[in-house]
């Protein structure tokens, strides 16, 4: 009996860290989508500073990363409706878990509706036609076509509109970012929680 016993608890302390961390498959999409993001944040904040024959690559390459997140996007939220996340901890105050919830829910929606935006503002840009758009320089990759098939005036306001709403998207993101890092960074150190080995690779975690 005393050997079932510690066998048990030995596996309890196998098992445990997985349950308090994400999949293997979530981490990596969290942190491939957390650097294509940083990424095109550079590309998108710095674009006014290359040369004049090198705005129009990285304006192609901040298109590219765009629609990749979105695609990554959507991938994990199939993955994490199909792979429930681990639990915060019961120790948190009530609050700082719904902030958590909600917090997590707002960058899902700005993970989409920031690059589809951007997709829908470049369908609407009058040349769209003579630039066509390559993922990497390689894939064709269509625009909206109810979009860029308005008529040319409406086309433009909405071209101006969507430019406005892509780049408001992009403000919320820099601030739910920052608010996200921030946050997992004062469970860490502030409140001694092994918040960051809860998204980071580990060698027994399950995929």
């Amino acid at each position: 009996m005393s050997l079932k016993g510690g066998d048990a608890r030995t596996d309890t302390k196998v098992v445990m860290p997985n349950r308090e961390r994400y999949t293997l498959t979530a981490i990596a999409l969290h942190w491939i989508i957390a650097a294509l993001i940083v990424a095109n944040t550079a590309l998108a904040l710095s674009v006014d500073h290359w040369p004049d024959e090198w705005a129009r690559p990285v304006i192609d390459a901040h298109k590219s990363i765009g629609v990749t997140v979105l695609g990554l996007a959507l991938l994990r939220l199939l993955w994490r409706a199909a792979h429930a996340p681990p639990p915060l901890p019961s120790r948190y105050p009530h609050w700082e878990r719904l902030a958590a919830h909600v917090g997590h829910g707002a960058l899902y929606l700005i993970m989409i509706a920031l690059p589809l935006s951007g997709w829908m503002h470049d369908s609407a840009w009058k040349d769209w036609a003579t630039h066509p758009m390559r993922l990497y320089g390689a894939i064709p990759w269509p625009r909206i076509s109810f979009i860029a098939n308005l008529p040319p005036d409406v086309k433009e306001r909405m071209h101006d509109l969507l430019g406005l709403i892509h780049r408001g998207f992009g403000y919320a993101l820099y601030v739910l970012l920052t608010a996200h890092i921030l946050a997992a960074l004062k469970h860490q150190f502030f409140d001694n929680e092994r918040e960051l080995q809860r998204i980071w690779p580990a060698r027994d975690a399950e995929f």
